[in-house]
């Protein structure tokens, strides 16, 4: 049995597809990553050459999500027969093994005990337009060190036991929480306000094709113009969160344990996702890695 596999669904975010493929390619192998092509984009199957590329319609509908994560928890069972883990999440999050492990993602998984669901600590990266002046041209972290703690991105992701997976991939059914030190998710939304606001227009674009409003499609939220905001005002709050000297987030991972729970009586399980509003700067030693 293979150790890892990668899966992700992208129309489009051809920014972090370069960034997903460069990832997972390079740690897992390109023969083990496969990229969902919702709408059968021809760049996106350009780029992907080598993985498992599925082309899929790509009509517009109000139930988006609910048709995406449906299939995904579908594919991800099927991969579990080959593969001891199968990381599943967008195109714009990566999951990462500091470096301080002395290990790469591939050669962390290969040491995890089999039939767990992994639980990476969510970490935003931010681009601190105020200090950050590189354009990202190859590698995000350099030109960005910026994070902010980022609990909805938290998610349990890395998927190596029998389970069902939320709508956006924030909660599974499997009934313990593991989240290994040094083992984290990076969410790249914001770490390029330029591609940030050509990325939100693409989602503004595709909600509002569909004609449905907030409260009547299953479409995250932040996909509706009415909901973006100003970007500047976005990105210059980033500027006033409290910088924190101490890259340590052992007390963070002993919150989550603490206050793990049943999500009600959906079948899921949760974690208090308190936001800390505060932001680090990544050790140097992160320099490079994705």
């Amino acid at each position: 049995m293979q150790t890892a596999a990668a899966v992700t669904m992208v129309r489009d975010d051809l920014f972090f597809l370069k960034a997903w493929l460069r990832h997972y390619g390079g740690t897992l192998g390109r023969e083990n990553c496969y990229v969902v092509n919702h709408g059968r984009g021809s760049e996106v199957a350009d780029l992907a050459a080598g993985c498992n590329v599925i082309g899929l319609p790509g009509d517009a509908h109000r139930n988006f999500d609910i048709k995406r994560w449906g299939f995904l928890n579908g594919l991800v069972g099927g991969l579990r027969r080959y593969y001891r883990y199968v990381i599943v999440g967008d195109v714009d999050e990566l999951v990462v093994v500091d470096p301080d492990a002395g290990t790469d993602l591939r050669g962390f998984l290969e040491a995890v005990p089999d039939r767990r669901v992994l639980t990476p600590l969510g970490l935003e990266v931010i681009h601190r337009v105020d200090v950050e002046q590189d354009a990202i041209t190859d590698r995000v972290l350099g030109p960005r060190r910026h994070v902010r703690p980022a609990p909805q991105y938290s998610k349990p992701c890395v998927i190596g036991a029998p389970t069902k997976i939320s709508r956006g991939g924030h909660f599974s059914q499997f009934g313990k929480l593991y989240t290994p030190e040094n083992l984290y998710l990076l969410h790249l939304k914001f770490c390029d306000y330029d591609h940030y606001a050509a990325a939100m227009d693409r989602r503004n674009a595709v909600t509002a094709e569909i004609g449905a409003g907030i409260s009547d499609s299953a479409v995250g939220r932040h996909w509706f113009a009415s909901e973006r905001g100003d970007d500047k005002a976005t990105f210059e709050a980033f500027t006033r969160l409290p910088l924190v000297d101490d890259f340590n987030f052992r007390p963070t991972r002993r919150r989550m344990q603490r206050s793990w729970r049943p999500r009600g009586e959906t079948g899921y399980h949760e974690f208090d996702r308190t936001d800390p509003g505060t932001q680090y700067v990544l050790p140097e030693r992160f320099t490079g890695l994705v």
